[in-house]
């Protein structure tokens, strides 16, 4: 069957396509430019492990990427990795990654279809399709994975930089996070793709399959490696750093989470979680050096774009607007928890029982950092024991509030 007539050539597409958010492409990016101009219909996959309960800002950038190839027509996959996440992907790791069980596994992907909705089509004539790896892997035997093994050598996974940095400070490396790149390169073969995307720090997977596609089917693969939206010190937005804007946050925590980013990290949140144009990106870029827009500003901007995609123009208004109340009006957050209590109560008690504080240690840490304040008069509360004797609003660390009022 003839694609080619469903295919976008535009070379302008192809061009941004190519450039905007991409980090590297495999085997280089001539190769797979020509593969895109000559209108015949590709198939790429991006590959999720459901290690959480929701997608995150972090796969937002690769969906957004996987959605920009469906539009060109290209037959897109979202594989959910319900095998491979059982194993634990080692990518970034200081020590081994606890096990999930199956059931926490299918737990945690529920909603993921739906989120991916946000981005990409699962309906129409060039539908996205979803696949499970467990498919496939589940059922290889002792006989195929033995074969399968035979194909990569340990320096190949020694060299890999997390495992080399583990044994020079004696850390163990169990025997099965040497499998996950198999079971990860593996997929491509089984689904017979053309290409994977994928971000940066996925590199060595996604290569990995490409040398498992080229050895067993003859195949050569194109590699996409996105950017990653990482803050001044380099760690990326991530479950495990506990910095991610997940999709289940609301807008005014959308908001105020990216308020809360660094400056450095303005440009790369423009080129990676919104449709600015590379001529945008660049101006954007230009104004933060020569200091002709002050990054404040620049930040308001991204956080409404980014809150307008998720959750439309009105909360996107109404998130700036919290925002300001809060920040710059010395007010308390809408949706901030109210709570009665008696007089004479121990704050300290309040706020570990409504989860404001983890617990009385961590109270005794952020009154002794001032991180504790009363919002109206910006007074800090210093007494650990404080009592609670009127009506007050309490502000802990940057974006914790509490009404209270007295019975």
């Amino acid at each position: 069957m003839n694609f080619k007539a469903k295919i976008d050539t535009n070379p302008q597409k192809v061009e941004e396509f190519l450039t905007k958010g991409v980090e590297n492409v495999f085997p280089n990016k001539d190769y797979l430019r020509a593969r895109l101009l000559s209108g015949n219909k590709l198939t790429i996959y991006l590959g999720i492990d459901p290690t959480g309960p929701t997608l995150h800002m972090g796969h937002a950038i690769q969906l957004k990427k996987l959605a920009e190839f469906q539009k060109l027509g290209h037959q897109v996959i979202l594989l959910i990795g319900d095998f491979t996440a059982m194993i634990g992907d080692p990518t970034d790791k200081k020590a081994v990654r606890k096990q999930l069980t199956r059931k926490e596994v299918l737990n945690n992907c529920k909603l993921y279809k739906k989120q991916a909705s946000i981005f990409l089509n699962f309906s129409g004539s060039n539908k996205a399709l979803l696949k499970y790896n467990s498919k496939w892997l589940s059922k290889m035997n002792l006989t195929k994975f033995i074969d399968l093994a035979s194909k990569m050598t340990v320096d190949q996974m020694l060299k890999r930089d997390m495992f080399a940095k583990r044994m020079e400070e004696n850390k163990p490396i169990a025997l099965h996070e040497f499998f996950y790149p198999l079971m990860q390169g593996y997929d491509s073969v089984a689904m017979n793709v053309d290409g994977e995307l994928g971000g940066n720090d996925q590199m060595f997977n996604m290569l990995t399959g490409r040398d498992l596609l080229k050895e067993i089917s003859g195949k050569d693969k194109f590699v996409i490696t996105s950017k990653l939206l990482v803050d001044n010190n380099g760690t990326k937005m991530g479950k495990t750093e506990g910095n991610i804007v997940s999709f289940i946050d609301g807008p005014f925590e959308k908001f105020g989470k990216i308020m809360s980013w660094t400056d450095g990290m303005i440009t790369a949140g423009y080129e990676l979680c919104t449709d600015a144009s590379i001529d945008e990106i660049k101006k954007i870029e230009e104004s933060l050096k020569d200091g002709t827009i002050n990054p404040r500003d620049l930040k308001v901007r991204l956080a409404k774009e980014v809150v307008k995609f998720y959750h439309g123009v009105d909360m996107a208004d109404k998130a700036e607007q919290n925002f300001i109340d809060t920040f710059k009006k010395g007010g308390v957050p809408d949706d901030a928890p109210e709570k009665t209590v008696n007089k004479g109560t121990v704050l300290v008690d309040l706020l570990v029982d409504a989860e404001i504080v983890s617990s009385k240690s961590d109270w005794r840490r952020l009154v002794g950092e001032g991180a504790v304040s009363e919002v109206e008069t910006e007074e800090k509360i210093t007494d650990i024991n404080y009592k609670i004797e009127k009506d007050i609003n309490v502000r802990v660390g940057k974006k914790r509030f509490i009404k209270i009022k007295v019975q």
